[in-house]
């Protein structure tokens, strides 16, 4: 049985949304305090709904603790619907973005698409230990440990930039559209947004190109999206 911790402020909601997910057979467990979320996420839950509006700790420094150390799956549940706001929630890790008002059923079928595809990375994970390295050894990616180093040191990825960089990889050469990164990172269309996409790009060319301005990965295909331009070594 998966468990689901809500981390929501008005208890209201958190009870509406307890009910279906008990009708679908998840464990739920809630709480109004974003401390003790972050201490229950890492410790027991498999997946995260987080409010972002709580009354000790703002839910986007919730959800920046718990990426430090876990990728247990995070959907934002908010009443922030700006563009920037979203982008900013989906730079910081989380997984999902749901604005309220919201439907509970729809709810629970994005907490089903997350943790499917949380689980299919971890068969893939099990399956398949190799890495992979680019350029000489400059960029290494290890999907099995979730890792990637460049220059020799580890960097820092959130799952989003991760899953994103793995998916430019895999298409070495192609060019592919924002729509297409979209579809391969979340799983299935979502109203995202251009600029969604953009900043994690702009994310993972910090962390893994020594000059940004001038990467040696990723490259803009302008009016199209990106292509992964990385040398692969022979193994």
């Amino acid at each position: 049985m998966k468990r689901i911790l809500i981390i929501e402020d008005e208890k209201k909601i958190a009870d509406i949304i307890k009910i279906y997910l008990d009708a679908e057979g998840f464990e739920a467990a809630w709480t109004s305090s974003g401390i003790e979320g972050i201490s229950r996420a890492l410790g027991w839950a498999d997946l995260v709904i987080l409010d972002l509006m709580l009354p000790d700790i703002e839910g986007e420094e919730v959800c920046r603790r718990v990426r430090l150390t876990s990728d247990v799956p995070i959907i934002m549940l908010t009443a922030k619907s700006s563009e920037e706001e979203r982008v900013r929630g989906l730079g910081l890790g989380a997984d999902d973005y749901v604005i309220k008002p919201f439907s509970p059923r729809e709810l629970m079928l994005r907490i089903k698409a997350v943790l499917k595809r949380a689980d299919g990375g971890r068969e893939r994970d099990a399956a398949n230990s190799a890495h992979v390295s680019f350029n000489g050894g400059i960029l290494v990616i290890n999907e099995a440990r979730r890792e990637v180093r460049a220059n020799g040191q580890q960097v820092e990825l959130t799952p989003v930039e991760f899953k994103a960089l793995l998916a430019l990889s895999r298409n070495a050469g192609l060019a592919l559209t924002r729509a297409q990164l979209i579809d391969l990172v979340y799983g299935y269309s979502f109203e995202g947004f251009d600029r969604t996409v953009d900043a994690h790009i702009k994310n993972i060319r910090h962390k893994i190109d020594a000059d940004p301005r001038n990467p040696l990965f990723i490259q803009t295909v302008y009016g199209v999206g990106y292509r992964f331009i990385g040398l692969p070594d022979e193994k």
